[in-house]
């Protein structure tokens, strides 16, 4: 495991539509210090007849920052018994590739859901507590968070979390009083500049946090927000450092909280995702490697 600090991570999305064995021979390839995976990678060579062993094998001389994403922590009956379920394979899986942390989001993830709710105040996907009173939503996202970190914690892992920034809780503040209420220490969060953009949070705001309570650090741009209820695919369909964020700025914010953890490109460019992902990489990795001043 790498011990220097600001570690650069490759993150899944930068070869959206690569193998696990591809993001890992990438990473090695270019020099990255670390990979931080979405889930749906390791099930996929796993569903292809691959044994566990072998995936620990494969993974055996590269450092997981983490492992994506556990989404609608605040799901509610019926729903919550999925979330457990998901949940455990999840630390199943985080355990089996030496991850020391998984990915937990707020929902509903799809926005879909909160463009009918606005307009309807209903919608027929999954609408988590839409319409809720904050305090309700407080007190029943809090509850399962903490739940689901002492379930982590028998996995040695801590949860990352990430607000999306379409959804009720959305905000740093938010993030900050929903881990303060869980009262768990192996709950975190994840700084990703463009769901703090698009819910109002400034580089200023970050700069003001405890280095302790952050995790990660997704380095990603935007296209012009105007307001509203933000779209990620239509805002974050941009190469990163050709958008509107001043990713100098986000990220002298993160380094003034005396954060030196890791820095992960996640990449939501439809037409990088389908170029040469080595030459996209080696990109964000020289722009990371410069703004992090590694």
């Amino acid at each position: 495991m790498p011990t220097q600090n600001n570690l650069i991570a490759l993150h899944s999305t930068v070869a959206k539509h690569s193998t696990l064995a591809m993001d890992i021979d990438m990473a090695q390839t270019l020099g990255f210090d670390a990979l931080e995976i979405n889930s749906g990678k390791l099930e996929a060579y796993l569903q292809a007849g691959y044994c566990e062993a072998e995936l620990q094998d494969l993974l055996k001389n590269m450092h997981v920052t983490g492992i994506g994403y556990l989404r609608d922590i605040e799901r509610q009956g019926a729903e919550r018994d999925d979330l457990f379920k998901e949940a455990r394979r999840l630390f199943e899986l985080a355990n089996l590739v030496g991850a020391k942390g998984v990915q937990v989001l707020t929902g509903p993830i799809n926005v879909q859901a909160v463009i009918d709710f606005q307009a309807t105040g209903k919608s027929a996907h999954y609408s988590g507590l839409l319409g809720r009173d904050q305090a309700e939503q407080y007190a029943l996202t809090a509850s399962n968070l903490a739940a689901l970190a002492d379930v982590a914690k028998q996995y040695d892992l801590l949860l990352y979390l990430e607000a999306l920034s379409w959804t009720p809780l959305n905000t740093l503040d938010h993030q900050l009083q929903l881990i303060d209420r869980a009262g768990r220490s192996n709950v975190k969060l994840v700084i990703d500049y463009w769901h703090c953009f698009t819910s109002g949070v400034t580089p200023a705001d970050v700069a003001r946090l405890n280095r302790d309570v952050i995790y990660g650090v997704h380095v990603c741009d935007s296209l012009a927000y105007e307001g509203g209820i933000p779209n990620e695919e239509v805002l974050r369909d941009v190469p990163t450092g050709s958008g509107v964020l001043d990713l100098a700025a986000w990220t002298a914010g993160v380094k003034a909280t005396g954060y030196t953890g890791w820095w992960s490109c996640e990449l939501f460019c439809k037409k990088q995702q389908q170029q040469n992902s080595y030459v996209v990489a080696r990109q964000l990795k020289t722009l990371l490697t410069r703004l992090v001043g590694r």
